[in-house]
């Protein structure tokens, strides 16, 4: 034994050597905010936060040995790509590694942010980078494995009440122009919307969806771009990268066409997510222009069962 392993050996271990001075069993323990790198199936390698717990229910031991977890996160994310069945080998691992705490259960979350090329609604070869907020929650208690997977989305959203009261403002506006005439020319008519068209118009905003859906643990991939792209073809108004005023225009049809309540949108998406994936939560905010506070919708699906 080399002097180095010998001076180890010999290191006090607080955790498994001593007793606790309070006799109480504990629900988790763990680690929040470890640095992490993931890789995709694609290959790509993101930087991601971790957070690893398992419980402690024998009430006398001291502690547990953060470190075995830590080591186990870090080999596996080197070895793997990131998948259910990775991830529920690493809850096993985790209960396997705590024998000697009795753990019986053991949870992992991984928070990133992932890139997708986005193309121009209009301009052809014009596209730009869109990022996504990430969240997997991976959970193993009682002999069951339970995964989540959640995103969230901006959009805009425009309103359907100032939509309208924008339209009666403009047809009065209309009428008390025109109210001496029975007859007006096409030409009339194109000259006035080009001067008061604008004359009033409805409040839109930035606007976020936050997506949670339910994944089978012994699947082979995570679905991150169908989730996003499900969520983005229900609400018709996704942020955009790259434009130039043709695509700019193209937004603006879009928004007309779709406007929504914050109600509208988490219906729109609980109905979507809920036909592709099955069990889902929604919870929208829509960042008013019009008040100094957000508007605010959840939706979930009939015993939705939160991560635990």
């Amino acid at each position: 034994m080399t002097a180095v392993n010998a001076a180890a050996h010999s290191l006090p271990d607080v955790a498994r050597n001593e007793r606790a001075s309070i006799a109480l069993p504990l629900n988790s323990v763990g680690m929040r905010g470890i640095a992490a790198m993931l890789q995709l199936e694609s290959g790509l390698r993101l930087p991601a936060t971790a957070a690893l717990a398992v419980d402690l229910p024998d009430a006398h031991t001291k502690g547990i040995h953060m470190s075995r977890l830590y080591r186990l996160l870090d080999q596996q994310m080197q070895e793997q790509t990131l998948s259910p069945r990775a991830l529920t080998q690493l809850l096993g691992k985790m209960l396997d590694s705590h024998a000697d705490c009795a753990s019986r259960s053991a949870r992992v979350e991984l928070e990133f942010s992932l890139s997708m090329r986005r193309p121009a609604l209009h301009t052809p070869g014009l596209e730009g980078w869109r990022s996504y907020p990430v969240s997997v929650y991976a959970s193993l208690r009682d002999g069951r494995t339970r995964l989540w997977l959640s995103a969230r989305v901006q959009y805009s959203s425009t309103c359907p009440c100032s939509a309208a009261l924008s339209r009666q403002a403009i047809q009065d506006a209309f009428l008390d122009d025109f109210a001496d005439r029975q007859e007006i020319a096409r030409e009339q008519v194109l000259a006035w919307i080009e001067r008061n068209a604008s004359l009033a118009t409805p409040h839109s905003q930035r606007s976020e969806a936050t997506l949670c859906i339910t994944v089978d643990p012994s699947a082979d991939a995570l679905p991150l771009h169908v989730l996003i792209d499900v969520a983005e073809a229900a609400l018709g108004t996704p942020v955009q990268s790259a434009v130039k005023r043709a695509d700019e225009q193209a937004f603006a049809l879009r928004n007309g066409a779709n406007l929504m309540y914050v109600e509208d949108a988490a219906r729109r998406l609980r109905l979507a997510l809920e036909a592709r994936f099955g069990a889902c939560s929604v919870e929208v905010s829509h960042f008013e222009s019009l008040h100094a506070h957000d508007a605010v919708a959840a939706a979930f699906t009939p015993g939705w069962e939160r991560p635990d």
